[in-house]
């Protein structure tokens, strides 16, 4: 299981990089910003998570093979995009992509800490969407949790799918495989036909931009 998880990790990692260097060709920027905000992308919900569980060194700090993988998947991304004309939905379907298999390492490694079922939920969803709304911010995007689009609900839904699996049947593979398809499906779902939660409604009562007549 733990070599699954790390295979995962790796593939999570370098998906997030592939998302966060098509983010910033959309911004016309240089190879060492295509590096910087693939990093952070690929990095930045994974060393949220880690500093908040205070379970030792961040994991890209032990393990320098993230690096190499976040570099190499910018700098190939880079020069792709130079050569081939690419799909217009890659960068959402990657970013959805690695929104799902972060939000499965983020649960399953509160869970591996013996941390209580909410928390590993928070820190699934953390670890999901923490690195996209770095990327957005930095290339000057409304990140996608703050729009009306289905994106932390996913991720949300693929970690309470991931804790109850493992306390009610105990099997990972299978409750890891079930959170994957939960969060995958939502978030692309969302994407193809525009799903989105509903906005609350405005009424009479409630305050608005005007100013109060007298």
């Amino acid at each position: 299981m733990q070599t699954l998880l790390h295979i995962l990790d790796l593939f999570g990692v370098a998906v997030f990089a592939i998302s966060g260097a098509l983010a910033a060709g959309k911004r016309r920027m240089d190879l060492f910003g295509v590096v910087v905000l693939a990093s952070v992308t690929a990095l930045g919900g994974g060393t949220l998570r880690d500093m908040i569980l205070d379970v030792g060194p961040v994991f890209w700090v032990t393990d320098p093979i993230y690096l190499i993988v976040v570099v190499a998947a910018a700098v190939a991304t880079f020069f792709t995009v130079r050569l081939f004309s690419l799909p217009p939905m890659l960068l959402a379907v990657a970013d959805a992509v690695g929104l799902a298999v972060f939000t499965v390492l983020g649960t399953e490694k509160a869970l591996s800490v013996d941390m209580p079922g909410s928390i590993a939920v928070v820190m699934g969803v953390v670890t999901g969407v923490v690195g996209g709304m770095i990327r957005d911010v930095l290339s000057g995007e409304i990140p996608l949790i703050l729009r009306r689009e289905i994106y932390a609900t996913a991720s949300l839904c693929g970690a309470l799918v991931l804790t109850l699996a493992i306390t009610r049947i105990q099997v990972r593979e299978l409750a890891v495989f079930a959170s994957l398809v939960v969060t995958l499906g939502l978030r692309l779902s969302a994407i193809k036909w525009k799903i989105s939660l509903p906005l609350m409604a405005r009424h009479n009562n409630l305050p608005n931009n005007k100013g109060n007549e007298t």
